[in-house]
């Protein structure tokens, strides 16, 4: 009597829960779907952090061997907007500033590289349409060279 009563009530426990896993899944899945939104969010603003990244520094290597100021600023905005375009970043916004105070032979020059990039296709969070990622980077001028 025992074991029939033990099987019994086994049975009615299955029963009464045989509902609980989808209603579990109905709760969860709108939370992963935003976790895996906020995943690509940041997946998406790492990524465009190190292009723009390796924008600055393509910049500013071509600015630093141009053999004029004025060259070293044209050079640096062809380099930065052919560097992100090949990384695939769309920039609603791009400004490539270029500081050539000590182009000389052995002097620097610095170039600062900044993105506006958009994340209102990410619907459902809380994040801005847009956000600007910006980045410095400085080249030596070759010391061994003759500048205009």
């Amino acid at each position: 009597m025992s074991l029939v009563g033990t099987v019994s009530n086994r049975a009615r426990r299955v029963r009464n829960e045989s509902g609980s896993v989808t209603a579990e899944l109905v709760l969860v899945t709108p939370l992963l779907l935003l976790l895996l939104l906020f995943v690509v969010a940041l997946g998406r603003l790492a990524s465009a952090r190190l292009d723009v990244d390796g924008a600055a520094s393509e910049a500013a290597r071509a600015a630093s061997i141009a053999r004029d100021p004025a060259t070293a600023t044209a050079m640096a905005q062809q380099t930065a907007t052919a560097a992100l375009s090949s990384d695939g970043v769309t920039c609603s916004s791009l400004n490539v500033v270029t500081d050539t105070a000590s182009f000389s032979p052995g002097g620097e020059v610095a170039v600062t590289v900044t993105c506006t990039v958009g994340l209102a296709d990410l619907a459902g969070l809380r994040l801005p349409s847009s956000t600007s990622l910006s980045s410095r980077s400085v080249a030596v001028v070759d010391t061994y060279r003759a500048a205009s």
